[in-house]
C-alpha cells in the first residue's frame, strides 16, 4: 500500500483512525503504528498491516470508544477473527460487528477472570438454527482461547454464532437472541404439554426448530401463509391434542411478537408436534 495516510486520532500504540484519499476515514492496525504519533501526523501506508472502513458515523465513535477499553493484544486478535470470518462466508460482513464482537468477547474474558463464566441456555438451539455459523464460531473460539491461552466455555460459541449470523443478514443481534430464546420456550411448552423429552441431537428436534424458525420468520415479514381449511379440520378431528397445543403456541409466538399469527400457521405446527408423538410411539414400540 503506497498511498499515505494522515493520523485523525491515535487510539493505542497498534490501532489509529486515519484520513484516506478514497474512504474518509479508516481504521489502521499495524505493530507499533500509533507510538509516537500525534494527531495530523502524515504515515505511509505501507506501514499498515491492516485496513478496514467503518462507513456508519455511529459506528465508527463506537469503535473509537471501545478500543481504549480493550488490550491491544485483544484487538490485535480480533482483526485477525473478523478477516478469518469474512474468508469463510460468502457475503459482506456488517460492520457492526467489529464494535459488538470485539465488545462481546473482552466483556466474556473478564468475566471468565472474575470466576463468572457465561451460561448459555439456548446454546442447542444456535446450533440447530445456525450450524454454518455455529461451526466458524467453534474456530473463532478455539482460536481465541490459543491465542490468550485462556479457556472461554463451550456457551461462548453460540454467542459468537449469533453474532456472526447478524453481520450476515445485516440484523440486530437482540432480535437474532429473541428468536433462540423464544424457540426455546416453545420447545419447553411442547415437551411439558406432550409429557416427552426431545433428543437435542434427534433429526426430530431439527426439524421442529427449523420450522419454528421460519414461522417467527414470517411473522416478521409478515408473510401470508393460506390455510389449507379442510385439511385444518382433519387434523382438529384426528389429532386435537397436537392441535390445541399448536394453537396455543401461536398464541405464544404472537403475544411475544406483538404481531398478527396466520392460522395457517397452526396446521403446520401440528403436522410437526404429531410428528414428534409418533416418534416417541415409535420408540415405545
Amino acid at each position: 500500500m503506497k498511498e499515505c495516510l494522515k493520523i485523525k486520532k491515535v487510539l493505542n500504540n497498534n490501532v489509529i483512525i486515519a484520513s484516506h484519499n478514497q474512504h474518509n476515514e479508516v481504521v489502521v492496525i499495524g505493530k507499533g503504528i500509533g507510538f509516537g504519533r500525534k494527531t495530523d501526523d502524515i504515515l505511509d501506508g505501507e506501514r499498515a498491516e491492516k485496513i478496514f472502513v467503518l462507513k456508519n458515523e455511529r459506528e465508527r465513535e463506537q469503535y473509537k470508544m471501545l478500543v481504549p477499553h480493550v488490550s491491544e493484544r485483544l484487538i490485535e486478535i480480533m482483526n485477525d477473527v473478523l478477516l478469518y470470518i469474512q474468508q469463510r462466508v460468502e457475503t459482506p460482513l456488517n460492520e457492526h460487528i467489529h464494535v459488538a464482537l470485539t465488545d462481546h468477547i473482552a466483556f466474556a474474558i473478564r468475566r471468565l477472570k472474575q470466576g463468572f463464566a457465561m451460561d448459555n441456555p439456548f446454546l442447542m438451539e444456535t446450533k440447530a438454527l445456525y450450524p454454518q455459523e455455529y461451526k466458524i464460531a467453534t474456530d473463532v473460539v478455539a482460536l481465541i482461547n490459543e491465542r490468550l491461552q485462556i479457556e472461554l466455555p463451550e456457551g461462548e460459541i453460540g454467542f459468537v454464532a449469533l453474532h456472526i449470523y447478524s453481520a450476515i443478514t445485516n440484523s440486530e443481534v437482540s432480535s437474532v437472541n429473541q428468536n433462540s430464546r423464544l424457540i426455546a420456550h416453545l420447545v419447553t411448552l411442547i415437551e411439558e404439554q406432550l409429557d416427552l423429552l426431545i433428543d437435542r441431537e434427534s433429526i426430530h428436534y431439527l426439524r421442529l426448530v427449523r420450522h419454528l424458525h421460519y414461522a417467527i420468520e414470517r411473522v416478521k415479514k409478515g408473510e401470508k401463509v393460506e390455510e389449507p381449511k379442510r385439511f385444518a379440520e382433519i387434523l382438529k378431528d384426528e389429532y386435537p391434542v397436537c392441535y390445541n397445543l399448536a394453537w396455543k403456541l401461536v398464541k405464544v409466538m404472537q403475544n411475544q411478537l406483538q404481531q398478527p399469527v396466520y392460522e395457517a400457521e397452526i396446521v403446520y405446527l401440528t403436522m410437526h408436534l404429531q410428528r414428534l408423538v409418533q416418534s416417541k410411539v415409535d420408540v415405545v414400540r
